[in-house]
């Protein structure tokens, strides 16, 4: 008997058996300590103040000066990490009535949590482990992250949504084996299921993915089966995680790092930490009952320099993602290539206009910058070319990144991709709480048992449970997918007539829902802000998307940017803000470091004309935003430069120079681009 038709009958044999011992309990919605406290008043209470239209997240002047503190008057908690954890956990506690405080080295979602599938899928690759390899574990994974994937989607309607993925199949045997899978997947789902999975011919597939393969490894296309995930945009998530934990009462601080701890004398227990302001340079103490370690791959350097002996608590692994042009895949279908030559699962998902594909599970060391190497680039070119007929080259490839992923270390096993993703919670050294391991799609509930183990830590006294679950993001309450046409109704985009005047247009479809999937509910405040500064955006969007401003939270009417969403740099802003080939240009980034700057100087001066109509200034806010009309024409002679330094290193040559006489000739503020 051949091999498939062994796996076929393992597979209809565990069907069964999960249908008969474990299709009710599935399909029971659990019942948690969010759902009992769906009806408290703080939720309500905590709903008003993140959905109130005038919201206005604290100035940085502010934060700071609330981390800030003595041993008499600490936080209860302080967490150290501003990525999808971190934020997690400061928005969980935040909401639970706890005194909260985080600081990150960098800038919000600046690391992993930016470099991610960009899906929040429910564990399917980990479901066939499961099965064959009898491991609980593994869908002990697959059952959380199918909980946990409908409440991010619902907490973050208008960053998350549901997206389509083909499993394409040249045997008849993997037809009927990846058939019956993701059906038991959907069982397992039960009422968290997005759609159910299908079964299409091949005739049918091509026509919905027109550039897969109808033949590959000398077989015919059989047909696909489709099953449904969540695709989100990771780094706005991110960002909307830290704006709604500082709306609810938690000082969140980027450009700040932990340099030591400090420690009770007597018990040496953590007391706080030593903060330094990377921006300014000045040092700070930051006293805490708890403090929360959420650094992801940075975890164990934490934790070393509270005992520098403390052995590794997490095996690095890189994922590596490349940017391909946006023909190689179709706008709203993924592919799924089954297995690789390793047995791997390489994912093949639009994204913004292009297409990205990914990615690779390797041993890697950890680093700050981590840079894919040619081997791991080429392993995804080589996984997809055998499913597509279309001519895959390495020069298509528009950029790469690679993430670190903090896996929790399993002794038992040997290597990387057999090590669960499930995470772990410890506290080794007294009032050190490590949160560590897990994935995007289980952030929230990874937050939740941190919390939990700060607080049996800490002795703190919470005003309630655990309410997040039930918490819509910023943006995201009373959003519907039908915003983006009031917007394209209401608002207009100012361009240049013939004659030189500024006259109004019609907003395009395509910037309306921009706006409107990036911003929820808050881009009308955006659309308004853009608008009104139509004469400066014009000069400043050159090969930007859309908007060059971060509206995250100039939409919310802050004083200074620097005090806002605290990108100083412009090319972390576009690394967060933009799909992912501005990640792969960083040694760019780095090479303009000074245009950058003036850059993000002048965008800080066009929040701050956003914002002085609806806000009081004091005066050093004001004179630290003034930006000189000659540092405007700088800028605009910078730009001309960066699109020369551009066209210099683009195999797209002729493009770039028909965009940069556009550019010159007919400067339009809503010109869209990628970085």
């Amino acid at each position: 008997m051949s091999a498939s038709a062994t796996r076929l009958r393992r597979l209809a044999s565990v069907a069964v058996a999960v249908t008969a011992c474990g299709g009710a309990v599935l399909l029971t919605p659990p019942v948690s300590s969010n759902d009992r406290a769906s009806g408290h008043p703080t939720v309500e209470s905590l709903r008003q103040i993140i959905n109130d239209p005038s919201a206005v997240v604290p100035s940085r002047t502010l934060q700071e000066s609330a981390l800030i503190g003595t041993k008499s008057g600490p936080l209860d908690i302080l967490v150290v990490g501003g990525g999808a954890t971190g934020c997690g956990v400061a928005l969980d506690a935040a909401t639970r009535g706890l005194r909260v405080g985080l600081v990150e080295r960098e800038d919000f979602s600046s690391g992993t949590s930016s470099r991610s599938t960009k899906l929040i899928h429910g564990g399917v690759r980990y479901l066939e482990k499961a099965v064959f390899g009898l491991d609980y574990g593994q869908l002990k994974l697959v059952f959380h992250a199918l909980e946990e994937r409908k409440q991010v989607i619902e907490n973050a309607p208008h960053l998350c949504h549901a997206l389509p993925c083909m499993t394409p199949c040249f045997d008849w045997f993997e037809v009927v084996y990846y058939w019956m899978g993701l059906k038991m997947y959907d069982l397992v789902a039960g009422r968290r299921l997005l759609h159910f999975s299908r079964y299409y011919s091949a005739q049918e597939s091509v026509e919905l993915f027109p550039t897969l393969a109808s033949k590959g490894k000398g077989k015919s296309l059989r047909g696909t089966v489709v099953y449904y995930d969540g695709q989100m945009n990771d780094s706005r998530l991110n960002v909307g995680l830290a704006c709604t934990a500082a709306l609810a009462g938690a000082a969140v601080l980027n450009h700040a790092e932990v340099v030591s701890f400090l420690k009770d004398e007597g018990t040496q227990r953590i007391i706080g930490a030593r903060i330094r302001d990377n921006l300014s340079g000045q040092e700070f103490d930051a006293y805490a009952k708890v403090v929360v370690n959420a650094a992801g791959p940075f975890c164990d350097s934490v934790r070393k320099m509270a005992n520098k002996d403390a052995l590794p608590m997490i095996c690095p692994s890189s994922g590596v993602h490349i940017v391909l042009p946006d023909y190689y895949s179709p706008d709203g279908m993924g592919l799924i290539v089954p297995k690789t030559k390793d047995g791997r699962v390489v994912f093949m998902l639009p994204w913004l206009g292009r297409t990205i594909a990914g990615t690779t599970d390797s041993s890697t060391s950890i680093t700050p910058l981590p840079e894919p190497n040619e081997n791991e680039i080429q392993f995804i070119l080589d996984a997809i070319c055998d499913y597509l007929n279309v001519k895959v080259r390495r020069t298509d490839v528009l950029s790469a990144w690679s993430g670190i992923r903090p896996l929790a270390v399993d002794p038992n096993a040997k290597n990387t991709e057999s090590i669960s993703r499930d995470h772990v919670v410890s506290e080794e050294y007294p009032g050190l709480v490590t949160i560590t391991g897990g994935k995007w799609t289980t952030y929230r509930s990874m937050a939740e048992d941190a919390v939990n183990a700060a607080i049996k830590s800490g002795k703190l006294s919470p005003s309630n449970e655990c309410i997040t679950s039930n918490l819509r993001l910023i943006g995201g309450d009373g959003w519907e997918p039908s915003l983006f046409t009031a917007l394209a109704q209401q608002y207009v985009r100012m361009k240049k007539s013939d004659g030189g005047k500024v006259v109004p247009g019609v907003m395009d479809t395509a910037a309306a829902k921009h706006l409107s999937h990036a911003y929820g509910t808050l881009a009308e405040r955006v659309a308004t802000i853009a608008q009104r500064l139509h004469t400066v955006l014009e000069m400043s969007t050159a090969n930007l998307p859309l908007i060059s401003l971060p509206g995250d939270l100039a939409l919310l009417s802050l004083t200074p940017m620097q005090q806002a969403m605290r990108c100083h740099a412009l090319s972390k802003y576009l690394l967060q803000s933009t799909i992912g080939t501005s990640q792969g240009r960083r040694k760019k980034c780095r090479r303009l470091k000074n245009f950058w700057k003036l850059s993000s100087l002048l965008r800080m001066h066009i929040s701050m004309m956003g914002s002085i109509s609806s806000l009081e200034m004091n005066q050093s806010d004001f004179r630290s935003l003034r930006v000189s009309d000659f540092q405007c024409v700088v800028f605009f002679f910078l730009s001309l430069y960066r699109r020369i330094h551009l066209l210099l290193h683009s195999a797209d040559q002729v493009g770039l120079i028909l965009s940069s006489l556009l550019y010159i000739v007919n400067k339009d503020c809503w010109i869209p681009g990628h970085l």
